[in-house]
C-alpha cells in the first residue's frame, strides 16, 4: 500500500514538473500572432475596400489575396527573424565552446559567480559548477550563462509553418463572413465576426498560456477595432478622392 502511495505521489510530482506553460512559448507565440495578424489586416482590409464603395467582386478578390499574400508573407518574416536568432545562437555557442577548450578555469569562475548571484554559498556555487561543467559543460553555460535551452531555441521552420497557417485560419473567417454576409451590410458583417473571431482568440490564447482571459480578450479587441476604424476611414476617405 505504502509503495503504491509513493508511485501515485512520485507520478503526481512528475506530471506536475512535465507540463508547463513556458514549454509553450515558442509556438504560441507564432500560432497567436499567425491568427490575430490574419484576422486584424484582412478584416481591416475589407472593410476598407468596403467603405471605398467597391463592388462586391472586388472584395472578395481583395480578401482572398490577403488571405494567401498574408500567410506567405508571414511565414517569409518569421523564417527570417527566427533564423537571425538561430544563427546568433550558434555564434555564441561556437565562441563559448571555443572559450571552454582554451581557459576552463576562467570559464568556471563565471558559471560559480552566476550561481553565487542567485543565492549559493560560494563553496556550494563551485560544487555545482564543478559538476554540471563534468557532465555537460556547454550545455551548463549555454542555458545559465547565455540563457539558450530546449525550450527558448530558435526553430525557424516550425515558427513559419505555424504563423502561415495560423494566419490563413484566422484570414478565412472574415473573408468567409464578406461571402456570406449581403453587400449592404458588409462592413457590420466583417467586423461583428472578426471581433468575435479575435475575441475567442483572447480566450484560447490565456488558456494556453496561463493568462488572464479578460486582459487577452480586452487586448485582442481593442486593437482589432482600432485597426479596422482606421483601415475603413482611410477607405471611405481615398474612395471619395478617386
Amino acid at each position: 500500500m505504502e509503495q503504491t502511495t509513493a508511485i501515485q505521489d512520485r507520478d503526481m510530482i512528475d506530471g506536475h514538473h512535465a507540463v508547463h506553460y513556458v514549454n509553450r512559448v515558442g509556438w504560441l507565440r507564432a500560432a497567436v500572432l499567425g491568427a490575430n495578424d490574419g484576422i486584424v489586416s484582412t478584416a481591416s482590409l475589407l472593410t476598407g475596400i468596403a467603405a471605398s464603395g467597391a463592388s462586391r467582386d472586388a472584395i472578395l478578390l481583395s480578401g482572398i489575396a490577403a488571405l494567401f499574400a498574408g500567410a506567405m508573407s508571414m511565414a517569409a518574416g518569421e523564417y527570417v527573424s527566427v533564423s537571425a536568432q538561430s544563427d546568433t545562437e550558434r555564434a555564441d555557442l561556437a565562441k563559448e565552446k571555443k572559450a571552454l577548450a582554451q581557459q576552463p578555469h576562467v570559464e568556471w569562475e563565471e558559471l560559480r559567480d552566476i550561481y553565487i548571484a542567485r543565492g549559493l554559498k560560494p563553496d556550494l556555487a563551485g560544487q555545482v559548477a564543478t559538476q554540471l561543467m563534468e557532465a555537460d559543460a556547454l550545455a551548463a553555460h549555454a542555458r545559465d550563462e547565455l540563457g539558450i535551452s530546449e525550450v527558448s531555441t530558435a526553430r525557424p521552420i516550425q515558427a513559419a509553418l505555424t504563423s502561415a497557417a495560423t494566419f490563413a485560419a484566422g484570414a478565412i473567417f472574415p473573408v468567409l463572413a464578406a461571402v456570406i454576409g449581403p453587400g449592404s451590410t458588409a462592413i457590420a458583417t466583417v467586423v461583428v465576426t472578426s471581433l468575435l473571431c479575435l475575441a475567442l482568440l483572447g480566450l484560447i490564447g490565456a488558456w494556453l498560456g496561463g493568462g488572464h482571459w479578460v486582459r487577452s480578450v480586452a487586448r485582442v479587441t481593442f486593437w482589432g477595432v482600432l485597426a479596422m476604424a482606421i483601415t475603413a476611414g482611410a477607405g471611405r476617405l481615398f474612395g471619395a478622392a478617386i
